[in-house]
């Protein structure tokens, strides 16, 4: 995922996608797994954090 808009896009429709793709399976998709299933929003937030800043 070298591209930011690509993965600012899938950040945002699918934030656990997003850092799966970047970061692996591990503690950072657990927490926006989390994130995503308490409340949408810092779910989104979190991904953009993390795959694209």
């Amino acid at each position: 995922m070298d591209n930011k808009l690509v993965a600012l896009i899938i950040s945002i429709l699918l934030p656990p996608l997003a850092v799966y793709a970047k970061r692996g399976a591990g503690k950072d998709l657990v927490i926006n797994l989390l994130l995503c299933i308490l409340m949408w929003v810092p779910g989104v937030l979190h991904a953009i954090w993390l795959t694209v800043l």
